[in-house]
């Protein structure tokens, strides 16, 4: 998935369910010069989700009551 953020940004967001976000992204992109702003961008997104879920799952383990 960093690949297709890196390579494609816009379709990284695509897949990921931000459609709105994957088209200003492909606007960002179109431009030569907001290529890379619009790569970084995808690869920051993806790795914060990446982020999010594992820090929900650390707090949803804290809380099992443990025999």
């Amino acid at each position: 998935m960093t690949l297709i953020a890196v390579l494609f940004p816009w379709l990284s967001f695509f897949l990921r369910g931000k459609i709105l976000i994957g088209f200003v992204c492909l606007i960002l992109q179109i431009t030569l010069i907001g290529w890379l702003p619009a790569a970084i961008w995808a690869v920051a997104s993806h790795v914060d989700g990446k982020n999010k879920r594992r820090i929900r799952r650390l707090e949803r383990n804290m809380h099992r009551p443990t025999i």
